[in-house]
């Protein structure tokens, strides 16, 4: 994926309040990117059809719905999200049997399935109450390599385990990573963040930023200022690999 233009690593997340809004932001945005993250809070409010609308006019869109259900249903999901011409639509990676019923169903569709590991919102207290004794990192590490195992195209990680999942998934599948800021840009509710420089230095591929632009005063100087840092990022990876 070293092919990848910097402009198009970054996927602006669409968290605003309305469709309307979503392309309102879009048009602002202009060409400072081209992919667009579409989830939950707009898919509930006709955000399947802006999906279908932005992939006409030339962008790529990522349906960021976390699928896990039974076989059938997450299998006939993925077939209709397919359907909207999305590049990437996400599937929690809990268990091999959810895993496996999304790449049937996307069989013979451009879709490409993302296996959300650990969100990014999650650290170890928050595991332990869901009754799991693994550090983030041990559970990152072992959805990976269900997530490789069961041919899915990419992963979705913090950047602080994107080295590790790399080492697992090899050079072929890629890592998605949200949790995105830059150094002013305060954490939210996010627990595991990073810079674009540290997460495209570890390996990531696509970065995933939404309130850090989709919020700012000049959300396409934001767009621009993520697509540079991406651009440090890949020099640092370059640097790295040649050290």
């Amino acid at each position: 994926m070293s092919a990848l233009a910097s402009r198009d690593r970054l996927i602006v997340g669409l968290d605003v309040p309305s469709v309307a809004d979503a392309r309102r932001m879009v048009e602002r945005i202009g060409d400072a990117a081209t992919f667009y993250k579409i989830g939950l809070e707009l898919v509930m409010n006709g955000g399947l059809d802006l999906a279908r609308d932005l992939v006409g006019s030339g962008k790529q869109i990522f349906l960021d719905m976390k699928l896990l259900d039974i076989g059938n249903t997450v299998e006939r999901a993925t077939h209709s999200a397919a359907a909207t011409g999305a590049t990437f639509l996400t599937v929690h990676g809990h268990d091999s049997k959810t895993l496996r019923a999304a790449v049937s169903g996307k069989a013979g569709t451009g879709l490409k399935l993302l296996a959300v590991t650990v969100l990014t919102n999650l650290g170890e207290d928050d595991l332990r109450e869901q009754g799991l004794t693994a550090s983030p990192e041990q559970m990152v590490a072992h959805r990976a390599a269900l997530a490789r195992n069961a041919g899915v195209d990419g992963v979705v990680a913090s950047a602080l385990e994107a080295a590790r999942v790399r080492e697992i998934v090899g050079p072929n599948i890629a890592i998605v990573t949200p949790g995105i800021r830059l150094p002013e840009n305060d954490a939210g509710d996010q627990t595991r963040v990073a810079t674009p420089q540290v997460a495209i230095a570890a390996g990531a591929d696509y970065l995933v930023a939404a309130r850090p632009i989709v919020a700012a005063a000049d959300p396409r100087k934001a767009a621009q200022i993520f697509v540079e840092s991406i651009e440090e990022g890949l020099s640092l990876r370059s640097l790295g690999s040649s050290g």
